[in-house]
């Protein structure tokens, strides 16, 4: 399984530097702001969150380590300035934003964590992040200060990394209250958004601003800001909230964020991809970022791009992004059958695409799920896999992992999904269901990870084979349950004897 990994310089050499999810330091000082959606000129502001000084050193210990470098130490292609290529050869090290969703967060729950998962897995690699707030100087301080290789998200046209090939293209849309008698709206010059008692919500200075303007609704805006300081508020969570009270009547947002928040309010509010509008550019083409130097990393990136668009469209759609195709057109994509059980355990590649079925299970729902804990009778048991530390650390550099955000109450028997257990794992795997269900095989035990995760399928199907009669498997885990807006606590592992 490809866990994140989570290494930081000491904090006395570089009290401001964090790599691979690593907690920023003296970040209160600074303001942290995101953008929220493409500006009007059609880019994505980031910001400064790690000081130069620190960059700095990292950039001369990188330089130190290069040229030490064996043949085999990263990809050996060279662009026209001559410039060596420095990419992690084990590790897949990506730029994100700590505070994004549905792009990406520290617990891994966005789809460009997910995107990152997968691609990771399709490498071979590790999976590690460096986390900085979306806003102005993220791209010199995290790509291009060689904290991490590639940046998941950019839109077509950003100059300031060497972008992939899309791999998906989107547009504004606008949510609206289910049965509030807006079904069916596709464009911004819809004759009911000019009724008197109508409110629009926009982020200020993004394109469809300039329509509205055009159609003579901007009396009826209520103005969000473009940028936030994120330790404290989002523009987009603050006007989904408003629709949903009846502040507004309709939100415009960037596609991703409406299509996200849409999904994940239980059929309160309704969608539309803005396909329609004439005046502004409201689509964009979105692809990874890159160094200019990173020639060769490019081509590896736009092969497994082409290689999994099936899944990366799937995985896109799952998250609630309307996608569009190249005339501008909505994406209709098929949605993935689930592969059937296997006779045996799942034994590689535990990030995919589960079963719907486990035989000899319950199968949850989050409802469900959240039903049962509420009820405190079940034991929730977490078979994630525990990440490794990397070998080879530079001296003097400390290991941290990141913290695992569980459902309240769960025990954490990490390691024990994997289709085969050294007996030393399969015996910490007995006991620990032993104490959890007091001996009592008939103990309501649920078992899940993370979305799309074939250790709590294992680990599910182990607890039968063993002969615990109530077993549920639970295959949203953490992600869904945290998506659903339930709590979520810190958790370590179940201490081995």
């Amino acid at each position: 399984m490809h866990e994140r990994q989570v290494i930081s310089l000491t904090k006395k050499a570089h009290p401001s530097l964090r790599t691979e999810g690593e907690a920023i330091q003296g970040c209160e000082a600074s303001g942290l702001l995101r953008s929220n959606a493409p500006c009007n000129d059609g880019s994505f502001g980031k910001i400064v969150v790690l000081s130069l000084f620190a960059a700095a050193q990292f950039l001369a210990t990188v330089g130190a380590h290069a040229q030490n470098m064996g043949p085999d130490a990263g990809a050996k292609a060279e662009d026209s300035k001559g410039s060596i290529e420095l990419i992690d050869p084990k590790v897949l090290r990506v730029c994100a934003d700590p505070n994004n969703l549905p792009f990406s967060n520290e617990a891994g729950q966005g789809f460009e964590n997910k995107l990152a998962e997968l691609l990771a897995a399709k490498l071979g690699k590790r999976l590690a992040y460096a986390y900085y707030p979306g806003a102005t100087g993220f791209v010199r301080n995290t790509l291009n200060a060689h904290l991490c290789d590639v940046i998941i998200g950019i839109p077509q046209g950003d100059d300031l990394v060497q972008p992939t090939n899309p791999y998906y293209r989107t547009t504004y849309a606008v949510a609206f209250r289910a049965a509030s008698g807006l079904d069916g709206l596709k464009t911004l010059d819809d004759p009911r958004l000019k009724d008197n008692h109508r409110r629009i919500g926009l982020v200020a200075n993004t394109p469809p601003g300039n329509v509205l303007a055009a159609n003579g609704l901007l009396a009826a805006v209520k103005s969000y800001p473009l940028m936030v300081d994120t330790r404290f508020e989002s523009s987009s969570a603050a006007m989904i909230g408003d629709l949903e009270k009846g502040d507004i009547d309709v939100a415009i947002l960037w596609g991703p964020i409406a299509g996200y928040y849409a999904k994940n309010a239980g059929g309160r509010l309704s969608v539309a991809p803005l396909l329609e509008e004439s005046g502004a550019r409201l689509s964009f083409r979105i692809g990874m970022g890159v160094r200019h130097s990173d020639q060769q990393w490019k081509r590896e990136l736009n092969r497994l791009i082409v290689q999994n668009q099936d899944e990366i469209n799937t995985l896109l759609i799952a998250f609630g992004v309307p996608l569009l195709d190249e005339a501008g057109r909505a994406l209709a994509v098929a949605p993935d059958q689930p592969p059937p059980e296997p006779a045996g355990y799942r034994m590689s590649d535990y990030h995919a695409k589960v079963p719907a079925t486990l035989k000899g299970a319950k199968v949850l729902t989050t409802q469900e799920a959240f039903e049962l804990w509420g009820e405190q009778r079940s034991v929730f048991i977490d078979a994630l896999g525990r990440p490794p530390k990397p070998a080879g650390l530079p001296e003097g550099t400390v290991w941290r992992e990141t913290p695992r955000q569980d459902i309240p109450g769960s025990i954490w028997l990490a390691d024990t999904g994997y289709g085969e257990l050294p007996p030393p794992t399969l015996r910490y795997f007995e006991a620990g269901l032993e104490r959890a269900a007091g001996k009592d095989k008939t103990k309501p035990l649920v078992f899940y990870c993370r979305t799309d995760c074939w250790a709590s399928w294992n680990a599910a199907k182990r607890a039968l084979t063993l002969g615990y009669a109530n077993v549920s498997w639970y295959p949203e885990g953490a992600d869904g349950w945290a998506s659903a807006g339930h709590p979520l606590e810190e958790r370590q592992p179940e201490p081995r004897e």
